[in-house]
């Protein structure tokens, strides 16, 4: 059958039903999809005859073994047929049939087949009813007749987790008639060739017109992923109220960057490994900037630079030990204390945008790794109005307005904030973000000056990005279920400034 007969074919049965599902009609004609898939593409070529609407099908399809149960009967059918009428040895019959511990069982409790262990020559089994019906057998034709009104979910599940059966995702489409549907179609000719000139044929054709103001078909590219459209937004306003982007391409980091220069303690819970993630390979780093971390260690000691410190034994194995990093703060200690190094303190704002880990439970909301928006600002004289003033204005450009701040507690923040928002869809205050000033025992020791204040603040990517495109489920979002078509779909994204 040609493509031209398939086209016929769907137009005839658009004109018929009204609309045409390409995966049902492939069933029903028990031709491979893709043959009418082509024919598809083709009649869009015509312009607008058909509309098309491109749709995700899934099917119940029979495995190899479900194939087999089809043609030879099911498992527990086979051991119950391979059982004669004055019985037989189980030894024997274990090995007289295919799949024979699977069908012993599911006969057994079907109640087919009973089992004499002292009979003589060991264990013996015999009948127990006269026929049987193959129920399996029979709910697998009508599976692959696609009858799935005679197949109940339990029969289903039952047949997947025996897998006779297995789910398949196959993209699909629908025809409805378009503006200027017709059931006969001819493609117009696109070259006048020698041949069609010198037999006179140029007479009958339809030549498609020239159409000078065509700008081309469009190459195909790539499209951004709803997370780095959002992305681009918050880093375009980050640059809008002149802040600079810190390097982030290091995932792993050493505990003494990630958690012991943020003056969190080395028996903090966010140190263990049910919150964080540990490298095995290599396990520990080295080469740290031993001047700043002996500071660091009599910080968290007996104290120093006017703070008690958390009075215990500071263990060097434990700053090693390599991590998935657990948050881009890691990153701002880095660049805070490259800017203490310098000869003359200058003022600076950091922000960054980019991924973290955390050993999280799995769920609608939370996976173990997301994005971590963050914004620093380094400067004499800042207190919390600041703070307060540059998270309110950055918000704002968001198009968020409605803030309201909440005290909280942070190892390396002192005084802590969590920011809240009010969501007109939930109608309730919703946490958008965390914030605070970090603390002297994280800043003096790297040698930043006394009279230098560091504000800083911090919100997730994925839950915005959810709010903007509708997204309900995290793993719609990232992941290996991410639906690739959503990802074409979806605009740029524009925030309500």
């Amino acid at each position: 059958m040609s493509d031209t007969d398939y086209r016929e074919i769907l137009l005839q049965e658009v004109e018929r039903a009204g609309e045409v599902d390409t995966f049902l009609l492939a069933k029903a004609l028990g031709k491979d999809h893709q043959l009418l898939v082509g024919a598809v593409k083709s009649l869009q070529s015509f312009g607008d005859i058909v509309t098309v609407e491109q749709v995700q099908n899934k099917y119940l399809q029979l495995t190899d073994e479900g194939s087999e149960v089809l043609e030879n009967g099911s498992h527990e059918a086979r051991v119950f047929n391979a059982v004669p009428q004055d019985g037989i040895l189980q030894s024997d019959l274990m090995k007289s049939v295919p799949n024979a511990k699977v069908g012993f069982s599911k006969a057994m409790s079907a109640g087919w087949i009973r089992m004499d262990k002292a009979a003589e020559g060991g264990p013996k089994v015999y009948r127990k009813v006269d026929a049987i019906e193959d129920k399996v057998k029979e709910c697998l034709v009508k599976l692959r007749e696609l009858k799935l009104d005679g197949v109940t979910d339990a029969e289903k599940n039952e047949y997947k987790k025996r897998k006779l059966i297995a789910e398949v995702k196959e993209t699909g489409y629908k025809l409805r008639k378009g503006e200027n549907f017709t059931l006969t179609v001819e493609k117009p000719e696109v070259d006048l060739t020698p041949a069609m000139i010198s037999s006179g044929a140029w007479k009958t054709k339809q030549f498609k017109d020239y159409n000078f103001d065509a700008l081309g078909v469009p190459p195909d590219t790539g499209h951004l992923h709803p997370l780095l459209k959002v992305r681009t937004q918050y880093r375009q306003i980050f640059l809008e109220m002149g802040f600079q982007e810190m390097p982030t391409n290091n995932f792993i980091e050493s505990s003494f960057w990630n958690f012991d220069t943020l003056f969190v303690p080395q028996k903090h819970p966010a140190r263990d490994a049910q919150d964080t993630f540990f490298i095995s390979d290599p396990a520990t780093a080295s080469a740290f900037p031993m001047d700043y971390l002996q500071k660091v260690a009599r910080v968290h000691g007996p104290g120093d630079f006017g703070s008690t410190g958390y009075g215990y034994e500071w263990l060097t194995e434990e700053t090693e030990k390599n991590v998935l990093r657990t948050h881009t703060t890691a990153v701002s200690a880095r660049m805070l204390y490259k800017l203490a190094q310098e000869k003359t303190f200058r003022p600076v704002k950091y922000f960054s945008i980019d991924r973290v880990f955390r050993n999280e439970n799995l769920d609608a909301t939370h996976l173990a790794e997301f994005h971590q928006i963050e914004g620093v600002v380094a400067d004499r004289g800042l207190t919390l109005g600041h703070l307060m003033g540059i998270i309110q204005e950055f918000f704002h450009k968001l198009g968020i307005r409605r803030l309201r701040f909440k005290p909280a507690y942070n190892p390396y923040t002192e005084p802590s904030m969590e920011i809240f928002s009010y969501h007109e869809g939930l109608k309730k205050w919703v946490e958008v973000g965390n914030s605070g000033v970090f603390r002297p025992e994280m800043l003096l020791p790297m040698g930043l000056p006394e009279d230098v204040t560091v504000i800083a603040w911090g919100l997730s990517l994925e839950r915005p990005t959810m709010i903007k495109y509708g997204i309900n489920n995290i793993r719609d979002l990232i992941g290996p279920k991410v639906n690739l078509q959503m990802v074409y779909d979806n605009p740029i994204c524009r925030l309500d400034k």
